[in-house]
């Protein structure tokens, strides 16, 4: 074997060594990519009509500043929807949790009751200094619950900052990235490009449908039920479905968990309720809307999810079914340009002998 060769495949080895290295140590960085990417080609279009239609074809970085500004309104506006009433609710629990230890200390009010029957009250008095031991070392994991807390914000910002300027400048990156090419080749890989950015917005606009039906009719079972902050977790409900597959089914434990709280016929009502409407979901609602927009067959959504689940963990799921229409839109380019498209010469029966006679070539001629 030439020296050649074997330095070749060493190099190569080496190379792809090299490779999943930079990989492992850096994919905080290329998930926040991914990410960023992701909102960047879902915000693309809007950008673009509000350039169009506000600036006339002018005025990108500004077009670009309002999209973004009405996105932080949007989350702004769900973060407060949330916060203020927890606020509210968790000054009110604060107040009345001297009375509450209080009640449970001497086995009276509803938790001194719970704990007097279960004979927990027993155990925490036999077992106080290992309670207050074991309260003692959770200081310890506090420390990185607050690391991964401002590690997610700064990833959040990352994000946001990143998708804004593949937003802005993604016009001038596509343009010198497609020179490079001749100009058939560059117009086939903007049109499949177009075709992955439809796949992707399509796929938003599918879910978010989807899950404004789950959070709206969570909300008026929860209304009709009379359970308390309906709108609250209607709103976490709606938010928790965005996750496909899975997510109604979060949503549906703690709404039913807070039914059950109120009372046991209404949460028995609101169980039954996301019973049937998971199995209206999942096959019916979102087969029929993601065959709409996004293209892609059932039976492809829900092997796209199991199997990004297992590589990406909530990540996966969420961009498995876009990442799935751009592989298809991508594999159908290949096959259309390979193999899908009609031989030079047709031929006919078993022995494949050509279809048409000199004469009839140079007539067709």
């Amino acid at each position: 074997m030439p020296v050649r060769t074997i330095l070749a495949t060493i190099g190569l080895v080496l190379a792809t060594v090299v490779l999943l290295y930079i990989v492992v140590e850096t994919r905080r960085v290329l998930t926040w990519l991914v990410i960023g990417a992701f909102f960047a080609v879902a915000l693309y279009p809007l950008v673009g009509w509000a350039q169009k239609h506000l600036f006339r074809g002018r005025r990108r970085a500004l077009a670009t500043f309002l999209v973004f500004l009405l996105v932080f309104a949007v989350l702004g506006a769900l973060i407060t929807a949330f916060v203020v009433p927890l606020a509210r609710e968790g000054t009110k629990f604060a107040g009345q949790l001297p009375d509450l230890i209080d009640q449970a200390r001497n086995g009276r009010g509803p938790i001194g009751g719970l704990l007097e029957r279960t004979n927990a009250l027993q155990y925490v008095q036999d077992n106080e200094a290992k309670i207050r031991d074991f309260a003692t070392g959770l200081t310890t994991p506090a420390a990185g619950v607050l690391a991964g807390v401002a590690t997610g914000i700064a990833g959040t910002v990352t994000v946001f900052v990143l998708a804004y300027l593949m937003v802005l400048e993604g016009p001038k990156i596509v343009d010198v990235s497609l020179n490079v090419f001749n100009p058939t080749r560059a117009e086939r890989i903007r049109r499949v490009g177009h075709d992955c950015a439809k796949s992707v917005t399509g796929y938003l606009s599918g879910n978010l449908f989807i899950s404004v039906v789950c959070g709206t009719l969570t909300y008026v079972v929860l209304l009709v039920a009379g359970v308390p902050f309906a709108g609250l977790i209607a709103l976490f409900v709606g938010l928790a479905d965005l996750v496909p597959l899975v997510g109604a089914t979060i949503g549906g434990v703690v709404a039913v968990a807070a039914a059950f709280i109120h009372s046991v016929p209404a949460g028995i009502a609101v169980l039954v309720f996301f019973v049937l409407y998971q199995q209206l979901e999942n096959h019916l609602l979102q087969p029929l809307v993601f065959a709409r927009t996004v293209k892609l067959n059932p039976l492809t959504v829900i092997v796209a999810i199991l199997i990004a689940v297992e590589l990406a963990g909530i990540l996966g799921a969420l961009l498995a079914i876009p990442v799935a229409s751009m592989i298809q839109v991508i594999l159908r380019d290949v096959w259309d340009h390979r193999r899908g498209q009609p031989k030079d010469e047709p031929t006919v029966g078993v022995d494949r002998e050509p279809a048409l006679t000199p004469e009839t070539k140079e007539r067709a001629e």
